[in-house]
């Protein structure tokens, strides 16, 4: 509430008087009448029944939790009502006229809550919905233009590698290829920086709308509220997605007399431009919305690969350098861990009592880390771990793959000792495919689920060992293949999967039936998953290093 000072009310009521006996220092004042009154006056104020009045003490002037709105045609009348059908403040005068005698009115009030309830739906559509699409398309754009650069730089090479093999002859065609290229690029750049400065442009309109309509949320000014236009549908109006066919070298064999015309030529470049339709979800609907977006200092060329949560405040991160990282929400590294061997890590895992555990695919080895100092745990001969997961008492589950790619299965560890070993259904086949991308993870049911990337499939057994179901995907065929990457499941006992190249997230009931995708928050490569304990997703996006911590369970 907006009340004024003791300093500037004292100074405001020297220069005031009372407007009723003008007495020169007026005790009191009427909120709804917006008068000021001495003691002896306010009976004689009061005695108006024609209107409700709130007479307070002046220092407590503008106060009052509704500031009702002036009547446009009475204005020494105060509006209660609304006029439905005028869209109006309307005040008794109003109403006594009969002018709105046919028409429905509501409580100026209820109309001011109901009206600031629009408000917030706005604020938390630019918030949660309209902000973080631009924020993410502009991330996209950031990813698409590293692409780009890394993409030129091949072909650059290529062009290179052909032209050493004909030497100084044919230097002037390597040339004249390198500034086409360098001319396709800068048109693919112009193209990218209008595009990033459309979006960046809009964001500032988004975040400043946001700032307007947070103060105006707060506000009891209804005038102020009333006269408040939303901007939502224009930001509904998403800009279009772009998607590039890159230049690419083609080499030929030549003959020097047909050198020119042999060389080889770049192949035409094209910009696809594809509308993007803004969505609201449907009443009822569950929705998911990004809490937090973590900038790792993975990139493109050291790729984040595994998260796993050490609290809902902090995650371990790894990726193909062998430095193990743990951030805290506001991207903050907090430790870091060099790996024991110099290797990069295959993969991670948290236990249940707070360690750090590893993957060493290329020493064969499952390492601890307890207060900073690494444990070889497990050493293996004929097989090499790939992925592991921390399950109840601290025992671990491991997927390991055999030394001639032909074998996978996975591996209960209770400390050093093999308590169960998973490979075959009861008719004696493999249950997983012998590629090298999986990850596991243990429902609260028990059940061990894989993601087996080569088998296309989600494979889930009972504690037992035996095959429960094979999730390859929903009813409904999509465009590229489902080729799942990290999983994870919830306290729902939900299962998660990455589907790496589909930027999305498979959501599963603990019995294979797919419920809904998390794919409205332009994930970009997503590839590994981790739940805390408030059921909140954590992210791993490979190519772009970026840790996402998601809202998803409504």
């Amino acid at each position: 509430m907006n009340c004024l000072t003791m300093d500037s009310q004292r100074s405001a009521q020297d220069l005031l008087e009372c407007h009723l006996c003008e007495t020169s220092i007026p005790n009191l004042y009427c909120d709804i009448c917006d008068i000021h009154l001495c003691k002896t006056c306010v009976g004689e104020h009061l005695s108006d029944e024609s209107t409700k009045h709130n007479v307070v003490a002046f220092k407590k002037r503008n106060c009052t939790i509704y500031n009702y709105p002036r009547c446009p045609k009475h204005s020494s009348k105060r509006c209660e009502l609304h006029c439905k059908l005028c869209d109006i403040p309307i005040c008794v005068q109003c109403v006594s006229s009969a002018e709105h005698d046919l028409h429905k009115k509501i409580e100026i009030t209820k109309r001011f809550e109901i009206k600031k309830s629009v408000l917030h739906r706005d604020l938390q559509e630019l918030e949660t919905s309209i902000n973080p699409k631009f924020e993410n398309m502009l991330s996209c754009i950031l990813v698409q233009k590293t692409d780009l650069n890394k993409h030129s730089q091949e072909v650059t090479a290529a062009i290179n590698r052909h032209g050493e093999e004909l030497h100084k002859e044919i230097d002037t065609i390597i040339q004249k290829l390198k500034s086409e290229l360098s001319e396709m690029d800068s048109k693919y750049l112009d193209v990218l920086n209008k595009q990033k400065d459309n979006i960046t442009r809009t964001i500032s309109e988004i975040k400043q709308s946001i700032a307007d309509l947070k103060q105006i949320v707060d506000s009891h000014d209804i005038s102020l509220v009333s006269s408040f236009k939303s901007r939502n549908a224009e930001f509904r109006s998403l800009p279009p997605k772009l998607t590039f066919v890159l230049p690419s070298f083609t080499p030929q064999h030549i003959k020097k007399e047909q050198l020119y015309q042999q060389f080889g030529s770049l192949s035409a470049p094209s910009i696809k431009t594809e509308e993007q339709v803004y969505t609201l979800d449907s009443p009822g609907a569950e929705r998911s919305w990004i809490i937090k977006d973590i900038k790792t200092t993975y990139d493109y060329y050291e790729r984040l690969h595994s998260v796993s949560c050490l609290s809902e405040e902090e995650v371990w991160t790894s990726g193909t350098d062998a430095i193990m990282r743990l951030y805290n929400l506001q991207g903050q590294l907090v430790k870091s861990i060099l790996t024991k061997s110099g290797n990069g890590p295959n993969d991670i895992a948290v236990t249940r009592s707070g360690n750090l555990v590893y993957i060493d695919s290329i020493d064969r080895t499952l390492n601890i880390v307890k207060q900073e100092e690494i444990q070889t745990v497990i050493e293996l001969r004929g097989w090499r771990p790939l992925n592991v997961c921390s399950i109840s008492n601290d025992e671990l589950l491991v997927v390991m793959l055999s030394d001639d790619d032909k074998q996978t299965k996975v591996v209960r560890y209770s400390g050093t000792t093999e308590k169960q070993s998973i490979q075959y259904n009861d008719k004696g086949q493999s249950l997983y495919s012998s590629g090298d991308i999986k990850f596991i993870s243990e429902n609260n049911n028990l059940d061990i689920c894989v993601s087996d990337n080569k088998a296309h499939a989600v494979v889930v057994v009972n504690q037992a060992g035996k095959l429960r179901f094979t999730y390859t995907g929903p009813p409904s065929t999509s465009e590229v293949s489902f080729k799942p990457y990290g999983i994870t499941t919830d306290s729902q006992s939900q299962i998660l999967s990455a589907d790496q190249y589909n930027n999305r997230i498979h959501i599963l009931d603990q019995d294979g039936q797919f419920l809904r995708y998390i794919d409205n928050l332009y994930l970009y490569y997503p590839w590994g998953l981790c739940v805390d304990i408030n059921d909140d997703i954590f992210v791993a996006e490979c190519y772009r290093g970026h840790v996402k911590k998601i809202k998803y369970n409504m």
